[in-house]
């Protein structure tokens, strides 16, 4: 008997929560194949087969257990079992005398239509359709003109349905109780304790969206094609802030005890939601890449998070996060740390809005980015210079490239 223990998920992690059995007790299952779910405060981690074998559960679905505990067994004697097929038996196999012994019903004569049956008939009219052998049928099909009276009647009739059938629903008052998972725990510690132990603060501004899908729609397939992803809006939002937390590395803080650290890389944690949660796992260096290497980067990560595969060495740093609530339809919001960190940006909806340009009023596709920040380390002027920058460069794309300068400026080196 082989013993599965429960492996250690990281560092100060001692007990983890078995979320689901991926196979059933006794099962036969194979060498590295994944047979539970388990979750720690930090990530959901799946647990493998060391060996090919019949399976022995230890620990139930649901159960807390200590890291190197047991939480199965495994019989690697024990031989796959192969399923028995019956066998078809074809009906010409069958002896004709066998095949001649089927008994078929007589179908019931249907005397009136399903669709008459909500129709009421007196005593009187009832005996007098016996005495001369008609149904609903014969008297709906025998009438040769319809009244004011019967169409009253009818409306009444459908009046008194519509007013029954509501009062007929039934109203319930249940509710349903759902135990709090290891992560859900830890993420609402870890909310409770910015609201406390932070001095934070929200500064809005909006962005013209024109240029970056104007960009888009031209190159998206040239893109796809050279590439093997989208060109989204994630990695134009990502690379501008790489370049203006350069430019404002007080939103790139964060604070140790009584120091302030100021990291001279942008490791941007890009917040994703997942079947467990929200996740925000970690694009690291990413001031060194370009649009591609970012969606890329940010593809992959986020399908390893909706997989439920996302591993702590993908969340763990982070020196600033961007949350996009635009993807379910917010205009506007205050997104909350990710701490220690002392700035997240906060992407919303795109929508068309009237705004002036050069004294005239033009529809363009607009959005509102929010920057919450830790106003212990970072002033006012930085923050609201940061969104400044980050309007400026997403407003004229090209600008990434060749930095605060334009291409006229760079062409006559002025």
């Amino acid at each position: 008997m082989l013993e599965i223990k429960i492996p250690s998920p990281g560092e100060s992690i001692t007990e983890v929560e078995i979320l689901e059995w991926l196979v059933s007790d006794g099962s036969y299952v194979e060498i590295d194949q994944e047979i539970a779910e388990i979750e720690s405060d930090k990530a959901t981690l799946p647990l493998i087969a060391l060996e090919s074998g019949k399976i022995e559960i230890i620990a139930p679905a649901g159960a807390s257990i200590n890291v190197g505990a047991i939480a199965c067994k495994i019989d690697t004697s024990a031989k796959p079992v192969k399923s028995e097929t019956k066998e078809e038996v074809k009906l010409n196999e069958i002896p004709q005398e066998k095949q001649s012994e089927k008994v078929t019903e007589p179908k019931k004569e249907n005397i009136e239509n399903s669709d008459y049956k909500n129709v009421k008939i007196s005593p009187v009219a009832q005996k007098l359709m016996q005495e001369n052998e008609i149904n609903i049928d014969d008297v709906i099909n025998g009438l040769k003109r319809i009244g004011k009276k019967e169409i009253e009647q009818v409306v009444a009739n459908k009046s008194n349905e519509t007013n029954i059938s509501y009062s007929n629903k039934e109203a319930t008052r249940d509710v349903e109780r759902k135990k709090m998972t290891q992560l859900r725990k830890k993420l609402s510690q870890r909310l409770v304790s910015v609201k406390n132990e932070t001095a934070m603060l929200t500064t809005f501004n909006e962005v013209d969206m024109t240029e970056v899908m104007a960009m888009r729609s031209k190159f998206q397939k040239q893109f796809v094609e050279k590439h093997g992803t989208k060109l989204g809006f994630m990695s134009f939002f990502t690379k501008a802030v790489t370049i203006a937390l350069k430019e404002f590395p007080a939103v790139n803080s964060q604070l140790d005890g009584e120091e302030i650290i100021y990291p001279n890389y942008s490791d941007i944690g890009i917040a994703v939601q997942t079947p467990k949660g929200l996740m925000v796992p970690v694009v690291r260096n990413a001031e060194t890449m370009n649009l591609a290497e970012l969606e890329l980067e940010i593809k992959r990560l986020a399908d390893k998070g909706r997989a439920g595969r996302m591993s702590i060495d993908d969340m763990q740093g982070g020196t600033f996060t961007i949350t996009n609530g635009g993807v379910f339809g917010s205009l506007l919001s205050t997104p909350i740390l990710n701490p220690p960190q002392s700035g997240i940006l906060g992407m919303h909806n795109i929508q068309e809005r009237p705004i002036a340009v050069k004294g005239k009023v033009e529809i363009r596709p607009m959005m509102y980015i929010a920057l919450s920040y830790d106003h212990r380390t970072i002033d006012g002027k930085d923050s609201v210079g940061f969104l400044v920058k980050l309007k400026e460069l997403l407003e004229s794309p090209y600008k990434m490239l060749t930095g605060t300068k334009s291409a006229d400026e760079m062409l006559l080196d002025i």
